[in-house]
């Protein structure tokens, strides 16, 4: 079998709209260092382009570029392909905000190659076991129901599962962009997390996509209880065991409220906090689980 070449991104990836929220994302995984810094882009309102196999990086923003001036996803990927003259060796798969795919596969890319569309969708892959990889993608794709995000995590796991990338695993990336979906709505980076060395970068990123949901989504109603009864004795047992309230200050609820505000503050929950005399019991949940400092010691 002919040699790899280390510089090759062997990877396998997704990108998708969501038409309900008009997200735009790219999930993918490689035995490559720190694919996240290489394969995806995207921009809201746009499209998103995953680019790999002896990555052609300026595919990313010149394909975001031809689908802000009106092209679909297909007539930006000809415009790419067309000038470039190692075309054979590229891969990238690419989606719209219509919600149009296309996805290219050079025939000089190593086996097995290839890539499919769906609905809303592009999933492509090089040097993986075989075409049950992105076939497993996009079956799970449009199988799975829920945020973008979970449905692009969903689809590298059944890659997975089905063989993956024939030399392994090394690190995986999930993009996704709305409007106003970055930090304080500045930007659009909605979710941008990366896992750049692990010997299972699906399973890290899946980790690592939880955390993000429970510090920066809103709580949800039915998961606000007022801080009374049983509610109120663990928030302030847990307050104690981590060191943000003495125990002889445990029954009085101004003190606990203070101590509360100050652990949301340290733990980075300002999106959890919720109105005085109330907690986010996703919130609550982590301080049950998180080590006191004398265990940490």
């Amino acid at each position: 079998m002919k040699r790899i070449p280390k510089d090759v991104v062997a990877t396998f990836s997704i990108v998708a709209f969501d038409p309900a929220t008009g997200e735009l994302g790219i999930a993918v995984q490689s035995k490559f260092l720190g694919v996240g810094a290489v394969v995806p882009w995207a921009k809201a309102g746009v499209g998103a382009v995953a680019t790999q196999s002896y990555a052609n990086t300026s595919y990313g923003p010149r394909g975001l570029e031809w689908m802000a001036k009106g092209k679909s996803a297909q007539e930006a990927l000809e415009l790419l392909v067309a000038d470039d003259s190692e075309r054979d060796l590229r891969q990238v798969g690419i989606v719209d905000a219509k919600g149009r795919a296309a996805t290219f596969t050079g025939k000089k890319c190593y086996p097995w190659a290839g890539g499919i569309t769906g609905p809303n969708y592009a999933a492509q892959g090089n040097i993986l076991a075989g075409e049950e990889t992105v076939l497993a993608m996009g079956r799970a794709f449009e199988q799975t129901k829920g945020p973008l995000a979970e449905r692009l995590l969903k689809a590298l796991q059944a890659g997975q599962a089905a063989g993956g990338d024939r030399r392994g695993q090394q690190s995986a990336a999930l993009l996704v962009v709305k409007e106003g979906g970055g930090y304080g709505g500045y930007n659009d980076r909605y979710i941008d997390l990366r896992v750049d060395d692990h010997p299972r970068p699906i399973e890290e990123l899946i980790r690592l996509y939880q955390l993000r949901q429970l510090y920066f989504e809103k709580p949800r109603p039915e998961k606000v209880a007022a801080i009374e009864g049983t509610v109120k004795e663990e928030v302030a047992a847990h307050l104690v065991r981590l060191g943000y309230l003495s125990k002889e200050r445990s029954a009085d609820l101004e003190a606990l409220h203070e101590a509360l505000t100050v652990y949301i503050h340290t733990e980075n929950f300002e999106e959890r906090q919720v109105e005085k005399g109330k907690i986010d019991l996703d919130v609550l949940q982590y301080m049950k689980q998180q080590p006191s400092p004398k265990e940490v010691g």
